[in-house]
């Protein structure tokens, strides 16, 4: 008989699944990322479908219980997304870094030239 996680995991997984197709197909998701939530979610289907099949897997990894087969797994592919999205951000944060580097040495030299601009003007006006 099913349960009624089973059936809530099943629906969340299958919206989430949408979400993720209409996020690609906007361009705010590259193909390799959209294949890899595919896979996590469909992953998640056939856990809620078959729990007792993660007996199995435990068993062969040595782990005591499915469930905690899962959440050790869930465990470590959250870890790894973590790391991926610290990562990320630290090459976004240096990009910024030197984005707004070349910018204020563009305002610079541009606020310099103007100076130099109006110093003109002012040695043609008094000559």
């Amino acid at each position: 008989m099913i349960e009624l996680y089973q059936i809530i995991a099943i629906i969340v997984s299958i919206i989430v699944l949408i979400l993720s197709i209409l996020r690609f197909r906007d361009g705010k998701m590259s193909l390799g990322m959209l294949m890899v939530w595919i896979v996590i979610w469909l992953i998640i289907i056939i856990i809620s479908i078959y729990p007792n099949d993660t007996n199995y897997l435990a068993s062969y990894t040595g782990i005591g219980r499915g469930l905690d087969f899962v959440l050790i797994i869930g465990l470590i592919l959250s870890f790894y997304l973590i790391f991926k999205m610290y990562n990320k951000m630290e090459v976004i944060e240096e990009e910024l870094t030197n984005l707004i580097r070349e910018l204020a040495i563009q305002n610079k030299n541009t606020d310099n030239k103007d100076k130099m601009e109006d110093k003109v003007d002012l040695d043609n006006k008094t000559e």
